[in-house]
């Protein structure tokens, strides 16, 4: 039984923190607001953390339904979210340098402003920049996987447990992303968001150019005589 719910865990585990890669994530949320204060980065971690938990759930057990009842082929997911992460990487990467002081001078009162990032933790800071499309079309594919028939109890905490470690981590990582910016000062913080911009859009186009490809591999090609 043991080694049965370690095996699961293992499983969704390792499938998952790579493709999700929490620490990009809590530098990819510091590089989209790096001038939120403490308590709002926390309260930033915790409901993206949450958002994510649920998201993953919800792909791990319904992801393959839900896309087979819109019509939805993984392929197509991955060049809608690839298009929507190359976006939010170009905007980020052509961000003036002040936008970030000068939105914080003209702050909105504290109820709109926790409104505004309440909107903005589901997106697009837990959808697509942290669960984004890749990590959605592999808790899927772990979900098609799952043993049909009767599941058993361990293997559900198995699932439960890697998705609670897997969104932790997420916590820790966007929380305390701000004292490594801190770290680095104004100058190396600037250079981190240009860079991380960067990556963003190469993910962007990379998942993009993933999903472009299987649907060309899907297309029936037919070569005539002349």
């Amino acid at each position: 039984m043991l080694n049965q719910l370690s095996d699961t865990f293992l499983l969704v585990f390792a499938g998952l923190f790579p493709v999700l890669n929490p620490p990009a994530a809590g530098f990819i949320v510091l590089s989209m607001l790096p001038h939120a204060t403490t308590s709002e980065r926390a309260f930033l971690a915790r409901i993206i953390a949450i958002n994510s938990l649920f998201i993953l759930l919800g792909a791990l057990l319904m992801g393959a339904y839900v896309l087979s009842f819109f019509g939805i082929s993984i392929p197509v997911l991955r060049v809608a979210g690839g298009l929507v992460i190359a976006f939010a990487g170009w905007n980020l990467l052509h961000k003036s340098p002040d936008g970030g002081e000068a939105a914080q001078s003209q702050a909105p009162p504290d109820s709109a402003r926790q409104a505004t990032l309440r909107s903005m933790a589901f997106y697009p800071l837990t959808l697509p920049v942290t669960v984004g499309p890749g990590s959605i079309a592999v808790a899927i594919a772990l979900g098609t996987g799952r043993p049909r028939g009767h599941v058993q109890l361990v293997n559900v905490v198995g699932v439960l447990l890697a998705l609670i470690v897997l969104c932790g981590c997420i916590y820790l990582c966007v929380r305390f992303a701000g004292h490594v910016g801190r770290l680095l000062g104004p100058v190396g913080t600037e250079v981190l968001m240009r860079l991380l911009a960067f990556v963003l859009l190469c993910i962007g186009l990379q998942i993009l150019w993933l999903g472009v490809e299987d649907l060309l591999e899907s297309v029936p090609f037919s070569v005539t005589g002349k």
